[in-house]
């Protein structure tokens, strides 16, 4: 009887203990106030836009991103509060890329621009199809992969 109480303590510990730490990962209940367009050059490839998002999801109060590597164009939705535009441009240019607010938006307009809520269509793209990563030469124009 005394064993099952130990086994009973010890699954009740290791439970408490892995739910905290998903804790400190997971940004529960963080809502995103604002998106900011950032305008952004030398990406390349997926390898690229991983990078960056990445870089922006270890701010805080970055709740969501969405990169296109095509058009040149990060969307960072955030909280007001915790960070400002011009500290997400700053971010994504610590990673090696070029990068300018183009505009900020609230999610509503948004919304009404796209016709879509920020985070229905994030890129989680890795590796690259031909970029050189992988292969120790890194992304493309970017000097710093």
């Amino acid at each position: 009887m005394n064993k099952k109480r130990i086994s009973t303590a010890l699954l009740i510990f290791a439970a408490v203990t892995f739910l905290s730490v998903l804790a400190f990962k997971v940004k529960i209940g963080a809502t995103a106030d604002s998106i900011a367009v950032l305008k952004t050059t030398g990406m390349t490839c997926g390898s690229c836009s991983s990078k960056i998002s990445k870089a922006l999801e270890r701010l805080k109060g970055v709740v969501v991103t969405e990169v296109d590597v095509e058009g040149g164009w990060v969307v960072v939705g955030y909280d007001t509060m915790s960070v400002k535009p011009d500290a997400l441009a700053a971010q994504v240019a610590s990673t090696g890329f070029s990068s300018n607010v183009h505009m900020v938006l609230t999610p509503e307009k948004f919304k009404q621009l796209t016709g879509r809520e920020i985070g229905k269509n994030a890129t989680r793209a890795g590796g690259c199809g031909g970029c050189g990563s992988g292969k120790g030469g890194g992304c493309g124009s970017n000097k710093n992969s």
